[in-house]
């Protein structure tokens, strides 16, 4: 049997797979990913009834929500990435969804604040083997001409997962407890884990391939190739800044709505959950299909799009924090999130372009651990703060006005998104 040639490999990987098969493997990423987030946000469902049942400052739920979670994730996500670089990513898949299920099922059990602290820090730990990992699988499944879409649908998972959390986290808040809703949301990460192990092939085993021969290069060989890239640079800076908007938040956004609207949890669960689910759905396989369409005749636009989405969605976020209708609300945050949903696997796509197929799983890690460790814990923190200093003039509204002024990082994210965009045709690489 004719091998592959080394040079030819990560460019022709996706050739071992028929499309039935690709789809197949993309539908159990999501599965993964799916678990991921809603073991992550699950949290923002329940905050109300453990605010009064342990009786924290919004300052601290900020650090359960951000720096209990992202600290450790992102201190083992380049680690981990760098393992998947030359390693079985099936299996680190497979082991870190079992680890974080377990430790969000273990939430449930805490007896005190920082119990549930340390029981979110585990779920961080796995949470790190999950994402980059499952891209850089993904990036060989599919051909480039088709990833953009492909790593939308991915993205589209933090949806589902979110809406899970939402809708049915919020019945079971309200109708067994915030600890039950814990256990139950662990559960499902358990079978999906078998499955990514039973299921999910490592290309780098395919039939008729062999992995590149040659020395390997070291980490900071490939960060001073990936820093010196402008595209890259854009890519990393404006996704911690829009983490940083993103976290802070999906953290509060129950928490503004209960307070400053007066409405209970499942109707946010319900009806803001289901808009949010919607609109983040279409905003992100509609940018990912068009900008597939689009970067075939222009590469540009992989930056282009969402830089300019980023800016057109900061004024409707404004507006969504700082009025007090609900209907206007809706309408104003469905216009926001379709725009930044539509921007963030575009962003995603740009940067799988330019990474190379050799430092791929690291190049993603650094993405999502600097998100993480920046955004995660600065956004959350910050926004805690903000309204803890605000709420002696403003009362409930401060958490509002703390949410909008966290929203001067997306048009500063567009900016630096646009300006990049004219290099990304000769940074990338197969």
């Amino acid at each position: 049997m004719n091998q592959t040639p080394p040079s030819a490999l990560p460019a022709e990987r996706h050739t071992a797979y028929t499309p039935r098969q690709r789809w197949t493997y993309l539908a159990l990423l999501f599965m993964v990913s799916a678990s991921s987030f809603l073991d992550r946000n699950i949290l923002s469902v329940v905050l109300p009834p453990i605010k009064q049942e342990f009786g924290v400052s919004d300052t601290l739920l900020g650090l359960l929500g951000g720096a209990s979670f992202v600290i450790f994730y992102a201190a083992l996500g380049i680690p981990v990435a760098r393992w998947a670089d030359r390693g079985n990513r099936p299996l680190i898949i497979a082991l870190a969804i079992t680890f974080w299920s377990a430790m969000t099922a273990l939430c449930g059990a805490a007896q005190t604040f920082w119990q549930l602290a340390l029981a979110r820090v585990g779920v961080g730990i796995g949470e790190a083997g999950a994402l980059p990992p499952g891209q850089s699988l993904l990036a060989d499944y599919f051909p480039q001409r088709q990833r953009a879409l492909a790593l939308a649908i991915l993205s589209a998972a933090s949806t589902a997962g979110t809406l899970i959390g939402f809708i049915g986290g919020g019945w079971v808040v309200v109708n067994l407890g915030w600890r039950w809703t814990f256990v139950l949301a662990g559960l499902p990460g358990l079978i999906i884990g078998a499955l990514a192990w039973a299921v999910l092939p490592e290309p780098r085993h395919a039939a008729g391939q062999v992995a590149p021969t040659g020395p390997q290069e070291g980490f900071f060989a490939s960060l001073k190739v990936l820093w010196m890239k402008p595209t890259y640079r854009a890519a990393l800076i404006g996704l911690t800044l829009w983490s940083a908007f993103s976290y802070g938040s999906s953290v509060f956004f129950p928490s503004y709505l209960v307070r400053t609207l007066g409405l209970s949890m499942s109707t946010v669960g319900t009806q803001y959950g289901a808009v949010a689910a919607v609109t983040t759905l279409l905003g992100t396989l509609a940018g990912g299909w068009y900008a597939d369409r689009v970067a075939r005749r222009d590469p540009r636009s992989l930056l282009r799009l969402p830089g300019i989405w980023a800016l057109l969605s900061a004024p409707f976020y404004v507006l969504a924090f700082v009025v007090h209708d609900f209907s206007f609300f809706l309408v104003v945050a469905a216009i926001a999130i379709t725009l930044l949903s539509a921007a963030l696997p575009v962003v995603l796509a740009a940067a799988h372009a330019v990474c190379g197929s050799v430092r791929r799983a690291t190049a993603v890690a650094i993405l999502f651990c600097l998100m993480a460790l920046v955004g995660g814990t600065l956004g959350p923190l910050l926004t805690g703060m903000i309204s803890d200093a605000l709420a002696p003039r403003f009362g409930a509204a401060g958490l509002g006005y703390a949410l909008a002024l966290m929203t001067l990082t997306i048009p500063t994210m567009g900016v630096l998104l646009l300006r990049a965009s004219g290099r990304l045709a000769e940074d990338t690489e197969a």
